[in-house]
């Protein structure tokens, strides 16, 4: 199958996963066949040759060479062989044996194994700090929502560690697109059916560079069944950021694929440094749009910082928050995918279910538009979270900021004069979200989209003993969390009582 195909201004490398043995015409002769095995007692057929002789045409024969006619100038097998067994480690002989065939067969990507420093040649790279991407087309094995979030969560694994922002749009051309179908899809490489090709990028570029395609007729899962999306787009858009494969077998980039464990996955370290090689480092703390210090800057004599509302990065940014202190107020709390999610001075700390570690994250490096947090709430049937600050909203699915956002809170119904929420929640069996500004409450309807008449009331009144102002509100298990200042009351709400009083720092491992 051709890999790779060229216009006039632009050669665009696809990249595929492979989960089988190479397939196809078998091309060759094979006078050279005394350099097929060393082992008296193995025998292998005329088809197990002419599939070896093919995977080194495919991945090594040539595979540093972009050109057709490149190409075709083949090596002889002998140093092909050799190279691939130096490739993956193996005893170099020159000669096939039944643990260089085992290699051969293993589920893997369909791009070639030579590679300068795991980079592509020439390095190619995105420039801006943000890089959009569409889903245009979606699996039909998985609901829209759980495809959002494993894309998301494959491009976090970089975000995680690159000064670089992934957004997905709705509509129009992204960065980066992204789509499922089988067969022909109109980029010169058609899919070749089940338990083949599985996905294929291209490197970064204008036009379709970056590009992402999975095949549609393979059955895509979020678990060790079937092929995991997470695993094979984190893969692939290794390679729509600048990444070749990498030699470490404990590497995302190694060239075959195999499963692992997705639960509290990150990039490997490989991978990481791979990634890092191109785009630079996060600096520890929180970042700034631009992490690269632009050298020509004249420092501020004045050693003396005054406060100002001056959008460009703060030089002395906010000291992070003491996880511990049993004075910890939270700025906003709500649960997320059945996580909980803390904030606290443009922080937030992650409590997993799957996992003891609080994670700490700069807010900005997950939501770049978002400096801080006021309030913030789920809609599960809805799978958005909707964080609040001042007198705007932004939509989120997952870490995914979703398009058309942010929005002025007045869209909820509230009048000019509420120009910020201390706190929200949704209830899960009313379907109602309160708000909590000041004293008092309002009750939206997210169902018909509007405000419920007699609205608002007094917190007091209606929710007696957990205090008369609400900073951060959230559900967990059926109860409301219901924090103002370092106190929390955890409150039946179908009862309407308070069943005992917490202190904030206890969901963070604190004791």
């Amino acid at each position: 199958m051709a890999r790779f195909s060229f216009s006039a201004q632009l050669v665009l490398l696809s990249v595929a996963l492979v989960f089988a043995a190479p397939q196809g015409d078998w091309l060759g002769d094979f006078d050279d066949k005394e350099h097929f095995t060393d082992e008296a007692d193995t025998f292998f057929t005329d088809e197990v040759y002419k599939q070896a002789k093919d995977f080194l045409a495919h991945f090594f024969d040539g595979a540093a060479e972009t050109s057709p006619v490149a190409k075709a100038a083949k090596r002889p097998f002998k140093s092909s062989l050799e190279e691939m067994q130096d490739f993956f480690g193996l005893k170099v002989t020159g000669k096939l044996d039944s643990k260089t065939l085992e290699v051969m067969q293993k589920p893997r990507c369909g791009v070639s194994d030579i590679s300068r420093y795991g980079h592509f040649h020439g390095r190619p790279k995105w420039e801006q700090k943000t890089v959009t991407y569409r889903i245009t087309q979606y699996t039909s094995d998985l609901k829209p929502s759980e495809v959002d979030a494993a894309i998301a969560q494959a491009f976090k694994l970089y975000s995680d560690v690159i000064p670089l922002a992934f957004t997905q749009i709705s509509s129009g051309t992204a960065d980066i697109m992204i789509l499922f179908k089988a067969r022909a899809h109109g980029d010169f490489h058609p899919f070749d059916g089940p338990h083949g090709v599985l996905a294929h990028a291209s490197s970064p570029g204008p036009g379709e560079g970056g590009d992402t395609h999975f095949d549609e007729d393979e059955t895509w899962t979020l678990s060790a069944r079937g092929v995991n999306l997470l695993l094979v787009a984190a893969h692939e858009f290794g390679h729509a950021l600048g990444l070749d494969h990498s030699r470490d077998p404990t590497a995302l980039m190694y060239p075959t694929y195999n499963y692992v464990d997705t639960k509290g996955y990150r990039l490997p370290d490989d991978d990481r440094r791979g990634v890092q090689g191109l785009y630079g480092n996060i600096v520890p703390g929180p970042p700034t749009l631009n992490p690269t210090p632009t050298p020509n800057q004249n420092p501020n004599p004045n050693p003396n910082p005054n406060p100002n509302p001056n959008p460009n990065p703060n030089p002395n940014p906010p000291a992070i928050p003491e996880q511990c202190s049993r004075d910890l107020v939270f700025d906003a709390a709500t649960s997320m995918r059945r996580e909980l999610y803390f904030f606290k001075d443009g922080y937030f700390w992650k409590k997993s279910s799957l996992f003891n570690q609080i994670q700490l994250t700069a807010i900005k490096t997950v939501w770049p538009q978002i400096s801080s947090v006021d309030a913030a709430y789920e809609v599960p049937e809805k799978d958005m979270v909707f964080i609040i600050k001042g007198n705007q909203y932004w939509g989120t699915r997952g870490y995914t900021a979703m398009p058309g956002y942010p929005k002025q809170i007045s869209q909820f119904g509230f009048p000019q004069t509420v120009t910020k929420i201390d706190a929200a929640v949704y209830i899960k069996h009313t379907k109602k979200t309160l708000f909590f500004i000041g004293l008092k409450y309002w009750s939206y309807d997210e169902s018909r989209g509007t405000m419920d008449p007699g609205y608002p009331r007094k917190i007091s009144q209606d929710f007696p003993g957990i205090g008369a102002k609400v900073d951060a509100a959230f559900e967990n298990y059926g109860y409301l969390y219901f924090s103002s200042g370092a106190r929390q009351s955890e409150y039946d709400y179908r009862r309407r009582r308070t069943v005992r009083v917490l202190l904030n720092y206890g969901w963070l491992n604190c004791y």
